[in-house]
């Protein structure tokens, strides 16, 4: 008997417990999530996620106002100038 046979109750049988369904959410996890892992302190600092998404949004409308489009593309790149002789 295996260790999971030892600690069910006897008044489960499998017909009860059904079958599981192969890649039932398979298609759900494909779309993807929109899930995002915060840093403790942020966390704390913003403790729900309506909290989090009125800082960000607030955040993305500074950022447009200052003109800043969210990529790098409109920076300008620094040339290495050589000290070597």
């Amino acid at each position: 008997m295996s260790k999971v046979e030892e600690e069910m109750r006897p008044d489960y049988g499998d017909a009860d417990l059904g079958k599981g369904v192969r890649g039932k959410y398979y298609e759900r996890y494909e779309r993807g999530t929109n899930l995002a892992l915060l840093e403790q302190e942020v966390a704390e600092a913003f403790p729900t996620s309506r909290a989090v998404n009125e800082a960000l949004k607030g955040l993305i409308r500074l950022s447009k106002k200052a003109g800043h489009s969210g990529t790098q593309q409109g920076r300008t790149s620094r040339k290495r100038i050589s000290t070597k002789k």
